[in-house]
């Protein structure tokens, strides 16, 4: 009997502890599995954590700083979310989206803000430079004093500039160029560009070809072309000449500024490409301190009007070479009135070229000096009595005519000049439509 109750108490002993070790390996499988879950979980906290500390501090400033660089690399995630966490990855995609979209919005915003702000602004700037050019050339037909004139050119000169810089700011900032001009020959149009920059003396024109702009595109190519040799000429020693070319094709004319300066690397022609194709619109803030507007303004042009320009070829002086092609859609034959030829002319610079003889004095500027015996001994106008029978005066006589009349005579050749470069248009022309232009008006 006790030898069965013996028995009976092994079993039941065995079989609780085969029940224990049934349990116990079942906890601890349990176990091991919760282990893992809890591994799992944890790996997966500290890789949200990773890729939040990773969006905040690298993902979120790269994606605003290639919203002003295109060409800049955004970093991406640190894991492959994907495969570890889809849904988490989608998420953080969908903020990244919502980020570049709404920094991109304000950018927008702000350079429109800014654009609007400049373009009003350089309205005022370039009325002021008008009242001051009338102002100057008012002050040129009242005096006779060479060293006078001589100030005036300067200033003149000087006020071309700075109508020139009003009014590029003006363009890239979406205003319309300038007055509508009457056509004029290319000849006329590179010197209109030459007379707005400071170095006028180092560009060289070669080659003159015997075809004109038209009429809506006389002042675009000018300034455009006013844009391209001030590069070249402030790029290059101040010692080397800037030299202008005519290449006639059969679709236009390409014109060619070669300088004997630093040729661009690989980088710089990519992003003067991107600004002369004129496709995308120019923001403002990165255009650098100081703004470069040259190449933006001139796509700005191009684009708008129809011709091109390209950096991409290097000049034979080991500068670069900037080439503006006119197709033959924006050109006409050379006018016959002379009145429009000056049509593109500007500031006192190509005034005084064009009225320096290869002999005539100038002053230590490289200016002409008016002088009382070169106005008395030019041709009589229409109606002066001819005096070329008369006997020359002796050499400390007086002038032939007296200085009122110098005075005039000379007022007259500035009036003419005015309105050369006030460029009335023939009748006929059409005009950009009202609220277009406003008073953008180029001095």
């Amino acid at each position: 009997m006790e030898q069965t109750l013996l028995a009976a108490a092994l079993a039941v002993v065995a079989a609780a502890g085969l029940a224990a070790a049934v349990l116990l390996a079942r906890q601890r499988r349990l176990t091991a599995e919760l282990r893992d879950q809890n591994a799992v979980l944890a790996a997966g906290v500290e890789l949200r954590d990773k890729e939040l500390r990773h969006l905040a501090a690298v993902r979120l400033p790269e994606l605003m700083d290639s919203l002003h660089n295109p060409g800049m690399r955004v970093a991406g995630p640190l894991h492959d979310l994907t495969r570890k966490a889809p849904a988490y990855g989608q998420s953080l995609q969908t903020v990244m989206d919502l980020f570049a979209g709404s920094a991109d919005q304000v950018r927008a915003r702000a350079d429109q803000s800014a654009k609007s702000t400049l373009r009003a602004m350089m309205r005022a700037v370039q009325s002021l430079a008008n009242e001051q050019q009338l102002a100057i050339s008012t002050m040129q037909d009242r005096h006779d004093d060479p060293e006078v004139l001589d100030g005036l050119l300067r200033i003149d000169h000087m006020n071309a500039q700075l109508g020139r810089r009003a009014q590029a700011t003006a363009v890239l900032c979406g205003s319309w160029p300038g007055q509508q001009r009457s056509a004029s020959s290319m000849t006329d149009v590179v010197r209109g560009a030459t007379s707005r920059i400071r170095d006028y003396l180092r560009v060289n024109l070669e080659g003159p070809v015997n075809v004109a702009v038209t009429s809506r595109a006389v002042e675009p190519v000018v300034l455009t072309l006013a844009e391209l040799l001030d590069n070249a000429a402030r790029h290059s020693r101040p010692d080397t000449a800037v030299e202008v070319n005519f290449r006639t094709a059969h679709n236009g004319v390409a014109i060619t500024i070669d300088d004997a300066g630093v040729a661009m690397d690989a980088e710089e022609l990519q992003r003067a490409a991107e600004l002369l194709s004129g496709e995308a619109s120019v923001d403002v803030h990165r255009l650098g301190d100081p703004p470069r507007v040259g190449f933006a303004v001139a796509g700005v042009l191009a684009a708008r009007y129809g011709f091109t320009v390209s950096v991409d070829s290097r000049s034979p002086y080991g500068g670069v070479r900037a080439i503006v092609f006119v197709p033959s859609a924006l050109l006409t034959d050379v006018p016959d009135d002379p009145r429009a030829r000056p049509a593109a002319s500007g500031g006192g610079a190509e005034r005084a070229r064009a009225a320096a003889a290869p002999d005539a004095p100038s002053t230590e500027h490289g200016l002409p000096k008016r002088s009382r015996v070169a106005v008395a001994d030019r041709a009589p106008e229409p109606d002066e009595p001819d005096t070329a029978d008369a006997p020359a005066p002796a050499a400390w006589a007086e002038p032939v005519r007296p200085a009122r009349e110098t005075a005039a005579g000379l007022g007259a050749w500035q009036r003419g000049t005015r309105s050369g470069r006030a460029g009335t248009p023939p009748a006929g022309t059409p005009v950009p439509p009202p609220g277009v232009e406003g008073k953008d008006l180029r001095p």
